[in-house]
C-alpha cells in the first residue's frame, strides 16, 4: 500500500511542479470591477461579481485581486464553474474584527470546484485577536461557533500556492470533501495563545498534499479528522502549535476510516505535541490505518511521538471503557532531536483492541530535564523495533496521564 501510494503522490507532484499556471484571461477586481483598496471598503461584491463572470465562461479566467488592504466582510465563491478558474492574491483581505457580524461560522467559503488555482503571495487577515477568548467550544456545547477563514468544500485538482492565512478566529483552513487538492509554500501565521486555531485541518477527503509550507498557531499545525484518505505533508515547519494530529477519532457515530498518511521531512520547533494519534475512550467504533512518520527533526518538543487512545480532554468521557478505535499499520522512523517532556515517545493503545503492526525504527530523542534522562511509555502494544532506539522502547509504565 505504501508503495503504491508513494507512486501515486510522486505523479501528482510532477503534474503540479511541471505544468505552469494556465494561460487565461485576466480580470481585475479594481480596474474592472470598482473595488477600492483603502481598508474600509467592502471587497465582497466586486469579488462576487467578479466570480460570478469568470465561473461563467467557458474558458480559464484568472481573477486579479492587487496589491493593498481590502475589507473584506464574507465571500461565498460557489461552483461548478465552466472552466478551470484561479484567484491571483497579491494584497490582503482583511475580516471584520468584530466575531457577531458573521451569520455562518466562515469568512471565506470555495465549494464544488474542479481545477481551482490560488496565488499570488496575498494574505487572508482574520483579525481574530479579539475572539480568541471567546472559543470555549472544546469545553461548552452551547457556545458560539467562530469564523474559519477559509473553507474548501468539494474541491478538486486544485492547487493553493503561496498564500498566508493569518490569525484566523478559529481554523485557518478546514479541507471537507476533497479530492486531490495540494497546498504549497503555504503560511499559517498566529501566536501561541490563539485558542482552536487549528492551521489545516483536514476531513473525508482524499488526497492532500502539504508541501514545502510554514505553519505557525494556536492549536494542531495540521489536524485529520475522519475519512480522511491519501494525506502527504512534506517539508513542514510546525511551531507554535500542539503538533501534527490524527484525530481525535471515535467520538460521534459513523465516522469514516483513515487509510494512507504519510509526514516526512517535517521539522517541529517548541511545540506542545510532535507527532501523535488520539482516540476517545468508550468511543464509537473506527479505524485508521497506513500511517507513517518519517525523518522528522523535533527541537524542544513536547511529547515528540504520541498515540494516545485515552485521549480525554477536561473529563468529558469514560476512561474505564477502551476504545473501539483500532490502529494498525503504524510507523515511525528516524525521528530525532530534543523533547521538552521526559516522555519523548508514548505509545497509549486501547486495551479493548491493542495497536497492531507498529514500527520503531531509528529513534534518537533527547531530554535535559532535572527528572532525568528521555523514557518511553506502551501499553497495549507490542512494536518491532529496529536501528538505533533512545529512549529505551517501552521501558517504563504508563501513568495514566494524559497528554495535553
Amino acid at each position: 500500500m505504501a508503495i503504491q501510494m508513494n507512486i501515486a503522490i510522486t505523479a501528482l507532484l510532477l503534474l503540479f511542479t511541471s505544468i505552469p499556471i494556465l494561460e487565461c484571461t485576466d480580470i481585475d477586481v479594481v480596474a474592472n470591477f470598482g473595488a477600492v483598496a483603502d481598508g474600509q471598503t467592502d471587497l465582497s461584491q466586486p469579488l462576487m461579481n467578479a466570480w460570478k463572470e469568470a465561473c461563467a465562461s467557458p474558458e480559464a479566467v484568472n481573477i486579479v485581486i492587487p496589491e493593498g488592504t481590502y475589507l473584506l466582510s464574507e465571500a461565498t465563491l460557489n461552483g461548478p464553474c465552466q472552466a478551470p478558474i484561479s484567484l491571483q492574491l497579491q494584497g490582503t483581505l482583511m475580516a471584520p474584527e468584530d466575531p457577531t457580524v458573521f451569520k455562518e461560522a466562515t469568512w471565506v467559503s470555495i465549494s464544488y470546484v474542479d481545477g481551482l488555482t490560488m496565488f499570488g503571495g496575498g494574505v487572508f487577515d482574520g483579525q481574530g485577536a479579539s475572539a480568541w477568548g471567546q472559543n470555549d467550544c472544546a469545553k461548552n456545547k452551547n457556545c458560539v461557533k467562530l469564523p474559519i477563514n477559509i473553507r474548501f468544500h468539494v474541491v478538486k485538482n486544485s492547487l493553493i500556492q503561496d498564500i498566508t492565512t493569518k490569525d484566523s478566529k478559529q481554523f485557518h483552513v478546514n479541507v471537507l470533501g476533497c479530492s486531490n487538492i495540494t497546498f504549497q509554500s503555504f503560511t499559517v501565521s498566529a501566536p501561541e495563545e490563539s485558542l482552536n486555531t487549528d492551521g489545516i485541518h483536514i476531513g473525508r477527503s482524499d488526497g492532500v498534499y502539504i508541501l514545502d509550507s510554514k505553519i505557525g498557531t494556536g492549536d494542531d499545525c495540521v489536524s485529520l479528522g475522519d475519512g480522511s484518505n491519501n494525506v502527504k505533508v512534506q517539508g513542514v515547519t510546525c511551531g507554535p502549535g500542539h503538533g501534527i494530529s490524527i484525530g481525535s477519532l471515535g467520538k460521534y457515530k459513523n465516522e469514516e476510516p483513515i487509510l494512507g498518511v504519510f509526514v516526512t521531512q517535517c521539522t517541529f520547533a517548541n511545540t506542545m505535541n510532535g507527532v501523535r494519534i488520539k482516540t476517545w475512550p468508550a468511543s464509537q467504533p473506527g479505524s485508521a490505518t497506513d500511517i507513517h512518520f518519517e525523518d522528522i527533526t523535533m527541537d524542544n518538543v513536547g511529547n515528540p511521538i504520541l498515540v494516545d487512545q485515552e485521549y480525554c480532554p477536561w473529563n468529558q468521557c469514560d476512561l474505564s471503557v477502551p476504545s473501539r478505535v483500532q490502529l494498525s499499520k503504524l510507523s515511525f522512523k528516524n525521528i530525532r532531536g530534543t523533547s521538552k517532556t521526559q516522555i519523548a515517545v508514548k505509545l497509549i493503545c486501547s486495551s479493548g483492541l491493542p495497536c497492531d503492526e507498529v514500527e520503531l525504527a531509528d529513534i534518537d530523542l533527547t531530554y535535559n530535564g532535572p527528572e532525568g534522562p528521555a523514557i518511553s511509555q506502551c501499553s497495549n502494544v507490542h512494536p518491532a523495533l529496529s536501528g538505533v532506539q533512545n529512549p529505551a522502547a517501552c521501558s517504563s509504565e504508563p501513568t495514566g496521564e494524559a497528554a495535553p
